[in-house]
Parts: structure tokens; C-alpha cells; sequence
């Protein structure tokens, strides 16, 4: 890990940093709608994470008052926000304005993706292979499935699974609906961004504004925190040239922080109600340290093999995992909650359910994590 040099740089303990981090996250107070839309709020938090359908709609009920599905799912539907891989190679849902400019920014880390794939793509051009994907998108949305096959037929020798990550990697492939859509099913069928949005993609932006706009949402942060949420490297020149513009700390490990003069930083002492968040959320994936959530003997506990669980955080850090079951929403914490602890983990799932599924009817039941 990289440390700063400067003596004199205030240290942020963790319990600082997390208060920080779930402030810009909008999960220690949510939003207001007459100050931060959906779109706003997805645009803000540059994009989230949806290699699913419904983590989405779950990570903006932890962070908005007054969402409702419909507001995310209306916006899908009017192509304001849309489905990409983007950002380490995962599927996010992003704002229009960012799958066009956000997308391209990251296109160095897709490039480098490929060279894992040369093996299965040798004899393949692959201009030519995002030319015909291309046309091929555009003309109809495809599966995956699809597109596969009719890259088998101009290049037969090749890996069929190579060529479909290929197509995803040159291409800004989006999931057109109903994908995506709130209480709606249909397969992943794809198309360019620029098709689907009706106007063409942007140049990527300067790095310099990515990170004030990452520091906005994740800071305060280091160069590799950004780097780990991006999936890029050498963004270091770029937090230089901003540094006369930017505030620094260090954590307390001697690591370097940045962040924007103006932005908030609570004390850490500052109640952090509890939160239901969906598998993947990008509070927990968008830092190379990521103890500012995750306390250490945690770590792990989320996910098991290909299996990631919904999170629960208490206090502003991860607690434990939660489901829903047929007729109830199971809470298993990591450790003891306290008494009151429960009493506002409960009060905090009736809401949640109220807001996702207010015509069920479940049940809150708190059970013991069995997975080490």
C-alpha cells in the first residue's frame, strides 16, 4: 500500500472512514425525493451493481425515501438508466448519461480482459468481429446464444465463448427490456448502447473528473481504493494533478487518503441505522481496504462458491446476511445483536418489505449463520 509522506496529514480511524464512506452512500439518512431523484441517485453513486435483477431496486430502498420499484423500473423502461458491464467486468445499472461516457472510460481494462481469451480467438480479427457483432445487435437484439453462433459461422475454429466475450468486451452491449423491469421476466437479449439509446457514445472522460466524482460517492478514498473500484490502473497521475484541489488523511495503516475539501465527513459517532443491502453491493466491493464496512473476521462470510448473500449492515458495518423465504424475511447475524439492536433491525426490515413487497406478507425471523 502506498503512504503519503506528509507528516502533518490528520489520521481518519475506521469507525471515521465508515461514517464518511455511508454517508456519501446515503445510508446513514435517506435521501429526500425532492432533493435526489432515482436517476440522480444512480447517476451519483456511478452506477449499481446488477448482476442480478433485483439489487438495484433493493440498494436504492436502503438509500431513498419514498422509492418504490416502479420509479427504477419506469426508468429502465424509458431507457433514462440501462444495464452494461462496466466496471470490473460486472454488470451495472447506470444512467443513460454514464453507460455512454463511463463504459468507455473503462474500455482499457475490457482490452485487457481479451488477452486471457487469445487462446480460443487466434485467427479471429476482432475489428472485424466488433463490426459484424455490431450489425448483427443492431439489426435485432440478440442472446448471447445468438450472437455466438453467428460469429461461429466466420470464424468456426474458434471457442464460441471466447467469441461472445469478445463481442461483450469491443462492444458497449446493453440488456434490453423487460429485462431488468420490476415484477417482469424475460431473457438477457442485447444490443449497442448507441442503438438502444438513439444517440451515439461519448469520449471517455478525463480521469481527473472520474475521481472527484468517485471521491463523491466512495471517498475518502486511496489511489488503488479508485483503482480497485474501476478495475484500472495508473490512476495515480491523475489524483496528483488534483491534489492542490483535494484534502488528504491517512487511514491507520499510514495509506494516503484523498478526498474533496467540501465534502462530509461525520463524526464517528454518528448513529448509523441498520440497512438491508442486496448481494454485490458496491459499498462492499468499491475499496482495496475495505475494513471501513467489512470488519476483518467478516471477511468471507457473503458469499460461498458462486453464491453471494444479501448483506446486512448495524452500526454502519457488515453484521450478518439475510433471505426471503416463502413466508418470511430470515436474519441471520454474524454475532450478538443486542436487544435494541434487533428491535431496530426488525423495525428496518418491516420497512423494507413494505417498500419491495407491500402486498406479501412475511414473517422476520432471526437465525444463526452456519457458514464459516
Amino acid at each position: 500500500m502506498t503512504k503519503t509522506t506528509t507528516a502533518t496529514a490528520p489520521v481518519l480511524n475506521t469507525r471515521a472512514l465508515n461514517r464518511a464512506t455511508m454517508d456519501r452512500q446515503l445510508l446513514l439518512r435517506r435521501a429526500d425525493p425532492s432533493a435526489m431523484s432515482a436517476k440522480a441517485a444512480v447517476a451519483h453513486l456511478l452506477g449499481l451493481q446488477a448482476q442480478n435483477v433485483k439489487p438495484p431496486y433493493y440498494a436504492l430502498a436502503a438509500r431513498l425515501d419514498g422509492f418504490t420499484p416502479e420509479a427504477l423500473s419506469g426508468l429502465m423502461a424509458d431507457r433514462e438508466v440501462v444495464r452494461i458491464v462496466s466496471m470490473r467486468s460486472t454488470i451495472h445499472t447506470h444512467s443513460a448519461d454514464d453507460c455512454l461516457t463511463l463504459r468507455p472510460f473503462v474500455q482499457p481494462a475490457r482490452d485487457r480482459e481479451l488477452i486471457n481469451f487469445r487462446k480460443g480467438l487466434e485467427g479471429v480479427d476482432l475489428d472485424r468481429l466488433a463490426v459484424l457483432a455490431r450489425e448483427l445487435v443492431e439489426a435485432e437484439p440478440r442472446t448471447m446464444k445468438q450472437l455466438r453462433e453467428a460469429l461461429l459461422v466466420e470464424w468456426p475454429d474458434a471457442d464460441p465463448q471466447s467469441l461472445g466475450i469478445a463481442a461483450r468486451c469491443r462492444l458497449p452491449l446493453v440488456q434490453v427490456t423487460p429485462r431488468g423491469l420490476w415484477g417482469k421476466s424475460g431473457q438477457v437479449a442485447l444490443t449497442t448502447a448507441e442503438h438502444w439509446l438513439g444517440r451515439p457514445a461519448e469520449p471517455a472522460p478525463e480521469p481527473d473528473a472520474v475521481v472527484l466524482r468517485y471521491l463523491a460517492a466512495f471517498g475518502p478514498a486511496s489511489v488503488k481504493d479508485m483503482q480497485t473500484w474501476a478495475g484500472l490502473t495508473r490512476l495515480r497521475e491523475a489524483f496528483e494533478r488534483l491534489r492542490p484541489r483535494l484534502v488528504t488523511f491517512h487511514d491507520e495503516n499510514g495509506v494516503e487518503l484523498f478526498d474533496l475539501p467540501d465534502a462530509s465527513r461525520p463524526a464517528e459517532d454518528t448513529p448509523a441505522p441498520p440497512r438491508f443491502l442486496p448481494e454485490f453491493d458496491n459499498l462492499l466491493l468499491s475499496h482495496a481496504d475495505r475494513t471501513r464496512v467489512v470488519p476483518p473476521e467478516y471477511w468471507g462470510r457473503t458469499w460461498q462458491g458462486n453464491q453471494a448473500y444479501c448483506t446486512l449492515l448495524v452500526d454502519g458495518f457488515l453484521a450478518g446476511v439475510w433471505k426471503l423465504e416463502e413466508d418470511a424475511l430470515v436474519v441471520e447475524p454474524f454475532g450478538t445483536l443486542t436487544k435494541a439492536q434487533r428491535e431496530e433491525v426488525t423495525v428496518e426490515g418491516e420497512r423494507m418489505l413494505t417498500v419491495m413487497h407491500p402486498s406479501a406478507a412475511y414473517d422476520i425471523r432471526f437465525g444463526t449463520v452456519v457458514r464459516q
